[in-house]
C-alpha cells in the first residue's frame, strides 16, 4: 500500500470516528433532556401525604410504623414514635380480614387543646401492610352537642310559660265567683303569655340570623335615626324602673345594613341595661367614628357581670344572674341576637363590666364609604409614592400578613 492511499484511508477512518462520536453524544444528549426535571412520583406521592390534613400511618404486618405525616401526631395517632394501640390491634384484624374497618380513636382523657373526637379508617395494603387514615370530628360533635343543648333549653323554656298559664287557667277556674282573685290570676296569665310570645319572636328572629352569613340587601342607615328608635322602644321599661336614658350629640354618621336589625340589637342592648340597673340609676348611648367603623356604645352604671361569666354571656338562654332574669322576664336570647346581628354586618360586639361598677357593650358597624369619601381615598392612594424595589433574593423568606381582624399572624409559616 502506497504512502497516498494510506494516506487517504486515514482520513476516512477518522472522518468516520468524528461522524460516530458525533452521532453518540447527540443520542446522549437527547436522552438527558428526554429525562424529566421535575420530582418523581414517589416524591410527590410523599409531599401528598405529608401535606394531607389527615392522620396518615402505613403499618407492617408486625405493628410498626412504616411512614407517618406529620398531622398523625396532632389527632394522637402516633404518641412516643408509636401507633395507637387501638390502631394496631384493628390492623391486626384487617390483615387477617383484607376487610376495611372503622375504629374511634378520640382520646380517653383530656389534654389540653387536643381534638375531641377521631375517627378512623383501617384498610388494607396487601402483603401484610395497612393504612390507617384519622379524621377530625371534634367540630361536628360540638355541633351537634349544641344542637341537643338548644333544644333542650328551649323545650324547657317554652314549658316554663306554657305550664304556667295553665295552672293560672284552672286557678282563675275555681276562683270564677271572686273578682280580685280572678283580676289577679288573669295579669300572671297576661304576663306568661307575653314572656311566651316573646320568646317565640326572638327564637324566630335568632334562628333567622343564623341561617345566612350576610344580609340580602345592604341599605344606608342613620346611625341617629337607629339610636332614636330603640330609645322608643325602651322608654317604657326605662320610665317604669325609673332609669333616665342619656344620648350624646347627633352624630350624622351612617352604616351599610338592616336598620330593623340594627334597631333590634341596640335596644336589646338598652333592655339589658335598664334590667340590670338599680332604680334610679343612669344609662347612657355614646357613638363615635374609630377606624372606619362606627361604634355605639350603651353604658349603665348596674350590678355588673362577673368576670367569669363575661365570656358566655352573649350565648343562648345563658344568664349571670338567673333569678333576676326571671324577674324582669327575660328569654337569655336578647344578647345572643346582639352578636349575630353585629356579625350579620360584619362587625362585632364587645363587654366590659365589673361588678358594683357596672357594664358597657359596644356595638361596631363598618361605616358607610360615600362617592366623595371614596374618590378621596382613592386619589390619595394614587399619590402615594411608589414603593421602593427589592432585589430578588430566593433565600429571603416571605412573610405572610395576616388579612383579617380576627386571623392570626403566621409568621412566614403556613
Amino acid at each position: 500500500m502506497t504512502a497516498p492511499v494510506a494516506s487517504v484511508l486515514a482520513i476516512v477512518a477518522l472522518m468516520v470516528g468524528v461522524a460516530v462520536g458525533l452521532l453518540i453524544a447527540r443520542t446522549r444528549r437527547k436522552r438527558v433532556e428526554r429525562q424529566p426535571t421535575g420530582p418523581t412520583v414517589a416524591e410527590l406521592l410523599q409531599r401528598l401525604v405529608r401535606s394531607s390534613n389527615s392522620g396518615v400511618v402505613v403499618l407492617n404486618r408486625f405493628g410498626d410504623m412504616v411512614l407517618h405525616n406529620p398531622r398523625a401526631y396532632e389527632l394522637g395517632l402516633v404518641r412516643v414514635a408509636q401507633a395507637d394501640s387501638r390502631a394496631r390491634q384493628a390492623a391486626e384484624q384487617v390483615v387477617e380480614t383484607d376487610e376495611p374497618m372503622e375504629i374511634d380513636l378520640s382520646p380517653t382523657e383530656a389534654r389540653g387543646r387536643q381534638p375531641e373526637a377521631v375517627l378512623a379508617e383501617v384498610r388494607p395494603l396487601g402483603d401484610g401492610f395497612t393504612v390507617v387514615e384519622a379524621v377530625d370530628h371534634s367540630d361536628a360533635v360540638r355541633l351537634e352537642a349544641t344542637r341537643r343543648d338548644f333544644v333542650a333549653n328551649v323545650s324547657h323554656e317554652l314549658k316554663t310559660p306554657v305550664g304556667a298559664i295553665a295552672l293560672l287557667t284552672e286557678a282563675v277556674l275555681d276562683a270564677v265567683d271572686d273578682p280580685v282573685e280572678v283580676h289577679r290570676f288573669g295579669t300572671k296569665i297576661l304576663r306568661e303569655s307575653t314572656r311566651l310570645g316573646q320568646l317565640v319572636t326572638e327564637l324566630i328572629a335568632l334562628s333567622r340570623l343564623q341561617g345566612a352569613e350576610r344580609l340580602p340587601d345592604l341599605n344606608v342607615v342613620e346611625v341617629d335615626a337607629v339610636v332614636r328608635e330603640a330609645l322608643g322602644r325602651a322608654s317604657l321599661s326605662a320610665e317604669s324602673a325609673e332609669i333616665a336614658v342619656t344620648t350624646d350629640a347627633a352624630s350624622g354618621l351612617l352604616v351599610e345594613g338592616d336598620r330593623t336589625l340594627l334597631v333590634t340589637a341596640l335596644s336589646n342592648l338598652l333592655e339589658n341595661a335598664v334590667a340590670y340597673s338599680q332604680p334610679g340609676s343612669p344609662v347612657s348611648i355614646s357613638r363615635r367614628l374609630s377606624e372606619g367603623s362606627v361604634e355605639i356604645a350603651v353604658t349603665d352604671r348596674g350590678i355588673g357581670i362577673a368576670e367569669e361569666d363575661q365570656q358566655r354571656v352573649f350565648e343562648r338562654f345563658y344568664r349571670a344572674d338567673k333569678a333576676r332574669s326571671r324577674a324582669t322576664g327575660g328569654t337569655g336570647l336578647g344578647l345572643a341576637i346582639v352578636k349575630h346581628v353585629a356579625a350579620n354586618h360584619g362587625g362585632s360586639v364587645s363587654l366590659w363590666s365589673r361588678q358594683g361598677t357596672g357594664s358597657t357593650f359596644t356595638l361596631r358597624i363598618p361605616a358607610h364609604v360615600g362617592p366623595a369619601e371614596r374618590a378621596a381615598a382613592e386619589t390619595a392612594a394614587e399619590q402615594l409614592p411608589p414603593p421602593p424595589r427589592q432585589e430578588k433574593n430566593p433565600e429571603r423568606t416571605t412573610r405572610l400578613v395576616a388579612t383579617g381582624q380576627d386571623s392570626p399572624d403566621h409568621g412566614g409559616q403556613l
